[in-house]
């Protein structure tokens, strides 16, 4: 009996990208010898362990990319794992208004040849075993040939488009107190009444109706044992306003504010309920059908101050505020 094939909507690549993102991942440097002899690396997150007997690797490079000729035509490659400490190697290696990589750059060749920088956690030196057409994307599988330790720092990680480090150091201000009110309160302000702005300009029905429905949840997640499932659709109310906002460079910030938040609400004050803030998000729900940004960033402020009344925090405490508390 045959079964009718179910329907599957289209991957759509941001999303694609974003959920990616969700998969924490190491960042390394891979580099090459150029047929001119020159240095030559890119940033890459995309490296991964294959086999170890033999001892294979592999990372992938996109077609598009300027390097994939160097790579293609060298016979061995390099995978520098970086630091935590190294994160302005990472950013360089990305740029592509960095002419020259390896200017300023502490590095040395290896029993191969290919480039080795100085002072990263490990790197791999390899022989191109094979190489893959994938899609938009080449994969190069090297084996190891020779490989290195250095530093004993912490790994430099890649989670949701920023460096997890910024997160983990967020967390621990908070736990620690020592974040104070004043400027989280103007931050979100800040950060939001911008995104709030843009999506009355950029945000679509549907988009609106995600904010509306976290809404809805944090209203019904209101008794003693429903904190995680409040702090979870405040989250996303906050999220969607961000994703609404069509801004990749904000949407990062308000990740890193909602981590924040998180820790907020679980550890510093509790998050009691808050049934007087329900018509202020409404309110902003409102703002953003009528694309009255004016009104949405003034129902925001009305929420934030709320959301802070009697919450039990003070400037002087050193603990982050409550812009978001169910």
């Amino acid at each position: 009996m045959s079964h009718p094939t179910p329907h599957l909507d289209a991957i759509e690549p941001k999303l694609f990208r974003q959920l990616l993102g969700c998969f924490p991942t190491g960042v390394a440097v891979i580099t090459t010898n150029a047929a001119d002899g020159r240095p030559a690396g890119l940033t890459c997150n995309s490296f991964s362990s294959v086999s170890l007997e033999p001892p294979l690797v592999l990372f992938s490079l996109r077609k598009a990319s300027s390097l994939l000729r160097a790579f293609v035509e060298a016979d061995t490659f390099a995978i520098n794992i970086l630091s935590q400490s190294q994160d302005v190697l990472s950013a360089r290696f990305a740029s592509s208004k960095v002419a020259d990589k390896f200017e300023g750059v502490a590095w040395r060749p290896g029993p191969l040849g290919t480039p080795l920088i100085d002072d990263c956690l490990a790197s791999f030196e390899c022989r191109v075993h094979a190489r893959h057409e994938a899609g938009d994307h080449e994969i190069f599988i090297g084996e190891v040939k020779h490989m290195t330790t250095g530093s004993a720092d912490h790994a430099l990680v890649f989670y949701k488009g920023a460096y997890m480090m910024l997160a983990e150091s967020l967390r621990k201000l908070v736990l620690g107190g020592q974040l104070g009110t004043a400027d989280i309160d103007e931050a979100y302000r800040a950060l939001y009444g911008t995104l709030l702005r843009l999506a009355c300009e950029r945000a679509s029905d549907a988009e609106v109706d995600v904010i509306e429905a976290a809404a809805d949840e944090i209203e019904q997640h209101q008794g003693k044992d429903a904190l995680a499932q409040r702090i979870e659709a405040t989250a996303r109310f906050f999220s969607s306003i961000a994703l609404a906002g069509h801004n990749e460079a904000l949407r990062l910030m308000a990740q890193t504010m909602t981590t924040v938040l998180r820790e907020r609400m679980t550890h510093v004050i509790p998050a009691r309920p808050r049934p007087e803030a329900f018509p202020l998000r409404r309110k902003v729900v409102q703002c953003l059908r009528a694309r009255d940004a004016e009104g949405a960033v003034s129902a925001l402020d009305e929420l934030i101050a709320t959301l802070r009344k009697d919450s039990g925090v003070h400037d002087e405490a050193a603990v982050v505020p409550a812009p978001a508390e169910g």
